[in-house]
């Protein structure tokens, strides 16, 4: 007969292992913004098919109340645009409003199609049920990647085809474009740090990254750049604000089968400079930090916007993790995801990881194990093909 202890101690972990799966399954609600572009895929051949437009979508997420799985809670019909890296939206630490660049307009090109720049950031409150749209502001010429100050007070956004930062105000749900910086090239993306007092910009035809002053409402260019590699597209800053990491492209937007770097940069040294480079696979797009500051990770295009007899075309992509330890960053391990994977948000506990997947309309959820990441197998199906994706500005 078993022993009164051993039964004791058996129902005690059972009682735990089930308040445990409940409080994961009952957690507090935790956003996530994702946009869906409908007009855009790729041939056989490689190159971009156009499509008529009207199918695009906002899709609004709830990751927090069960992790592994997501429930869509508004799928909202704005356009939303595969061009530029998958950064162009942010939602403000309150989680009170998301706001989403759309970087190309859809015009009519004889019978056909073609993207031309656009200037347009929709406002939607997340407050609403179900959350909704509730402005449109006009900014800078193809609006890209974007930030939110940690005060949720003030936004940023690389316009790519006017070389410019427009700077915009946040006062509870009104949004307004209060200045516009010239940056002299074209950026792709920008990053507030953990104290708002600064900002970096990745040029991307240029190599570099440009460094902000922030002086309350005041963003100044300090003329001041940093040289990394080859087409930085993304970027993303330590919780401490002592790392800028930028994921370099290397080959303007798209797969090449060779291999590219993240760039490592000390914000602390006067000046910042590249301390070292990591190498991580082909073609880096999506970007992130961990909250917990300990891991970022890349997603690899790894070929599969390529000719599908391409030397180098994989059918799906791949996540790269990097572990950081103070200022070492290392290359930790890697799992495949789904075709052309862009957009990456970590939970806000930094234990699961979205990974949206454009060619399969879907997005992959990772888990974190120590400095590695494992794929659960789950994903949730999206209304369409996910360009973009962000959570919660922390």
């Amino acid at each position: 007969m078993m022993d009164m202890r051993v039964l004791v101690a058996a129902a005690s972990l059972a009682v735990l292992a089930a308040c445990s799966n409940m409080q994961q399954a009952g957690g507090k609600r935790e956003l996530m913004v994702v946009g869906n572009d409908e007009k855009v895929s790729v041939s056989d051949a490689g190159t971009f098919v156009f499509s008529a437009p009207g199918k695009d979508t906002v899709s609004i997420i709830d990751i927090g109340t069960d992790p592994l799985a997501p429930r869509i809670l508004a799928n909202l019909p704005l356009m939303n645009s595969l061009f530029g890296p998958p950064v162009n939206l942010a939602i403000t630490p309150d989680e009170g409003l998301a706001l989403v660049a759309n970087s190309m307009d859809w015009v009519k090109d004889g019978a056909a199609w073609k993207p031309v720049p656009d200037n347009k950031l929709y406002v939607i409150d997340l407050t609403a049920n179900p959350p909704q749209l509730i402005d449109t502001v006009t900014v800078g010429k193809q609006p890209s990647g974007m930030s939110i100050n940690r005060a949720g007070n003030l936004a940023l956004i690389a316009n790519r085809a006017d070389n410019s930062v427009s700077v915009l105000r946040i006062a509870g749900k009104t949004v307004t474009l209060i200045d516009t910086v010239a940056m002299g090239e074209h950026v792709a993306h920008v990053v507030f740090t953990p104290d708002g007092k600064r900002a970096v910009a990745g040029k991307f035809p240029g190599h570099k990254l440009a460094l902000l002053e922030v002086n309350g409402e005041k963003v100044t260019y300090a003329k001041q750049d940093i040289p990394v590699g080859l087409w930085p597209y993304n970027l993303d800053i330590t919780p401490d604000g002592k790392l800028a990491l930028s994921a370099d492209n290397g080959a303007g937007g798209r797969s090449d089968g060779h291999a590219n770097t993240v760039t490592v940069i000390d914000l602390e040294a006067n000046p910042p400079r590249v301390i070292d480079k990591v190498v991580i696979g082909d073609a880096p797009e999506g970007f992130a930090i961990s909250p917990t500051g300990k891991l970022a990770v890349a997603l690899l295009l790894n070929g599969n916007d390529a000719a599908k007899d391409a030397w180098f075309y994989n059918r799906n992509g791949k996540v790269v993790a990097l572990k950081i330890d103070g200022k070492k960053v290392t290359r930790s391990n890697e799992v495949e995801v789904r075709g052309l994977p862009e957009g990456a948000v970590f939970s806000n506990d930094g234990r699961y990881i979205y990974v949206g997947n454009y060619q399969d309309r879907d997005i992959s959820i990772l888990r974190v194990d120590g400095d590695q990441i494992v794929n659960t197998g789950k994903s949730l199906a999206l209304p369409g093909q996910p360009a973009s994706m962000r959570g919660r500005t922390r």
